[in-house]
């Protein structure tokens, strides 16, 4: 296995807040790892430190085979990154956006790399739009052609598809996993679940610190959630009468059905026990990426406030 990032004691710290606390990461070449987290979790900071953005306070490893972060400097030559908010000049148009990004990477044969973008990213026919006028979607897709313009090996995105519509951000997704194919490494954070379940796996961050590791079906396995689903008439009603009943540690409705879990089988079934009844039918089903998410909140919350008291 070829890491790509593999990078140990990642901290830094703006003032009193400790922003990323002792992290250690490491990403495969080729792989597309979903940084997950909430917000003010430390996910920007560590991808802004990662390609040389932010000067850490400890940390030590290699990113792309350099010494990070000694070669910081190699290392953002060789990176694409990709911000949260559009960044690009809305007064300029596609191809002037472009055109200026390879300018600023020193690149030669400047437009027939504009042209090759155009193409690779469907940009072509819009080349001569104005950034500012194009829809949430199309800026992703331009701000992921500049990323990507100086061919880069890693690509670092900040919730790149925020904002945009579902036929919008599956496109983007399957653009995502076309250059890992190329053998990009790309370490991307989302909020979307769907979009964790595309990652060939997880890191998940929190006050921090890095808690999960692994694959999607690892770290439902290593939750060790069981979870009930009831269906029938208004069954997401039930939500009100079994929150906060012993063994029962979420509830959470999904559409008209309700997923209901816990980590102690005994109690969990003696807790829905009296609701097995019609209009009610009741099934084992696998937890989902958002039940052990949400899992992971609470339980490292509570953690954080046992601390801090």
């Amino acid at each position: 296995m070829t890491l790509a990032i593999d990078v140990a004691d990642l901290s830094k710290g703006f003032g009193s807040l400790q922003a990323v606390d002792h992290v250690a990461i490491q990403v495969e070449e080729g792989h597309i790892t979903g940084f997950l987290g909430p917000n003010g979790s430390g996910k920007t900071t560590t991808l802004r430190m990662l390609c040389g953005l932010l000067t850490p306070d400890s940390g030590k490893g290699q990113v792309l085979g350099l010494d990070f972060p000694a070669e910081a400097e190699r290392i953002k030559r060789q990176t694409g990154y990709m911000t949260q908010r559009f960044s690009l000049y809305e007064d300029l148009t596609i191809e002037e956006n472009l055109a200026f990004i390879a300018r600023v990477y020193s690149l030669d044969r400047i437009h027939e790399r504009v042209d090759e973008t155009l193409d690779k990213l469907g940009l072509r026919d819009r080349r001569k739009q104005l950034a500012g006028n194009l829809s949430g979607g199309w800026k992703q897709r331009l701000a992921l052609a500049a990323s990507v313009m100086h061919e880069p090996k890693l690509l670092l995105l900040d919730e790149p598809t925020a904002g945009v519509d579902p036929q919008a951000r599956r496109d983007f997704w399957d653009e995502i996993h076309r250059l890992a194919d190329e053998g990009i490494t790309v370490l991307v954070s989302t909020h979307y679940m769907d979009e964790a379940e595309r990652c060939h796996d997880i890191a998940y961050i929190f006050n921090g610190r890095l808690i999960a590791r692994g694959t999607g079906g690892e770290l439902i396995a290593q939750s060790g959630l069981i979870t009930f689903e009831a269906e029938g008439e208004r069954a997401d009603r039930l939500a009100r009468d079994l929150a906060g009943k012993p063994g029962i540690e979420m509830v959470a409705p999904f559409g008209a059905a309700l997923h209901v879990s816990g980590t102690d089988r005994a109690a969990l079934e003696k807790a829905i026990a009296p609701f097995r009844r019609d209009p009610w039918t009741w099934s084992e089903v696998s937890p989902t990426l958002e039940d052990v998410f949400i899992q992971l909140m609470r339980t490292h919350g509570g953690q954080e406030e046992n601390l801090a008291a």
